[in-house]
Parts: structure tokens; sequence; C-alpha cells
């Protein structure tokens, strides 16, 4: 489904992300994991459109689109989910979830995927009319998601979805990333919680000072002996 192939990405003459080959197949739930700077975040940005990258190519479907825009990349059914939320604090739960769709022409459809969000997550349905700025954390989270949701993705990008969370919470959010893939949506996530991340994934790539330095499925790199004394506290 997605296969990128030497991707290079830089920030003026700092080289964030060298040479790096990865492919996520339909179906699957793939994590990026990896110390803070390594490249993960980078990485997802170019594949939404974020960030134009400096070399390399990205394919969906087996079509390129490493220079297409961000809002042409939503289209073809690639959802980002930020780190950090990034909601719309002045407007309300309602409104952020239709920024979601705005790119889809089905009424009917809209209204089903948002019954569908309401369901999922009934805090959200409950605070419809409230500033987004005002949900807690955990709150907000659950906004973002269902925004991500509303656009009907095929792949959703997380970048970071534990960051920041109560511990209760956290529990709470894989769950619902797995329910998401489980329903038929591909994942590619970016976790700094390595082991909670390689215990959902079906594959991981570890991520090193902007390079692919190990990959394996989550059962091989949890066993693995660099992988738990750098990521895993032994």
């Amino acid at each position: 489904m997605l296969e990128i192939e030497g991707l290079d990405c830089r920030y003026g003459k700092v080289r964030a992300v060298r040479d790096l080959t990865l492919e996520v197949r339909e179906g699957e739930l793939v994590t990026l994991i990896g110390a803070n700077g390594a490249g993960k975040t980078t990485t997802l940005k170019a594949i939404s459109g974020i960030l134009r990258p400096a070399a390399g190519r990205i394919a969906f479907d087996g079509e390129d689109i490493t220079r297409a825009s961000a809002r042409a990349i939503l289209a073809k059914g690639i959802a980002h989910c930020p780190e950090g939320r990034h909601v719309f604090p002045y407007m309300s739960v309602q409104e952020n979830l239709d920024m979601g769709c705005y790119l889809r022409r089905d009424p009917g459809g809209i209204a089903r995927d948002l019954r569908k969000v309401f369901e999922r997550f009934p805090v959200l349905e409950e605070r419809r009319r409230q500033m987004a700025g005002t949900l807690s954390g955990g709150e907000q989270q659950m906004l973002a998601i269902g925004r991500a949701l509303m656009s009907r993705p095929r792949l959703m990008l997380f970048d970071e979805p534990s960051l920041g969370l109560a511990p209760n919470l956290v529990e709470t959010t894989f769950e619902i990333i797995a329910e998401i893939r489980a329903q038929g949506v591909t994942v590619l996530m970016v976790e700094q919680n390595a082991y909670a991340a390689l215990e959902l994934c079906d594959r991981s790539y570890l991520l090193e000072s902007g390079a692919v330095t190990l990959t394996g499925s989550g059962a091989e790199l949890l066993d693995n002996p660099h992988v738990k004394e750098a990521y895993l506290g032994g």
C-alpha cells in the first residue's frame, strides 16, 4: 500500500532523514520507534505532504505522491493524526469534526461516519458545542482521532498518540487504535512508548539518527538485545 524508497528530508542544512526505505502493507499496523530526534515525525510529515522531501520516492497504491500537496494526499485516503493533538482550540468539537471531512461531498456518508465517531467517543457528542481548547488532554486526543476518521481514511498516520496522556488513558488510546485497525484501516504509528508499540504492531522499524537500523516483527524487536538495552530499559 505505502512504499518509501531512499527518502531524504532536511531542515535547512540539517539532514533529519537519510536514505530511508520502508513499506506498509494493506491491513497492517506498522510502528516507527526510536529516540527523540531520530526522524520519526519528519517521516510522517513527508508522507502526509506537510514537508517536501529533498530526495527519494513515496508511493501510495503504486502512485507516486512524493510531490503531491497535503490536500491531494488527504483526498487519496491518508489521514494524519499529529503529535500534540493540534485541535482547533477556538472551534467547537462539531466544527473540528466538520474540518475532518471538508473534502467529502457525500452528506449521507458524512452523517453515518459522524454517528460512528459519537458512538466510539460519547463524550464528544455530549460536548459537541464546547470549544475544543477547553477539553482535557484525553478528550482532545479523542477529537483528533475522530477528526481524522471523518476523512474516511484507508491509511492513518498516528504521531505519538500517548504523548502527555494520563496513564489510565494511554491503554485506552492503544485499544482505540487496535480497534480502528481491526475495522480495516491500515495504520502507521510513531510512538515513544516502544514497549507498547511493539506489543501492538505487526512490524516495526527502528530509526536512529534519521536512518532505519533494524526492522522486524514486534516480537522480534522486543527480543532484540539492542532494542532491549536502548529502548526497553534492559
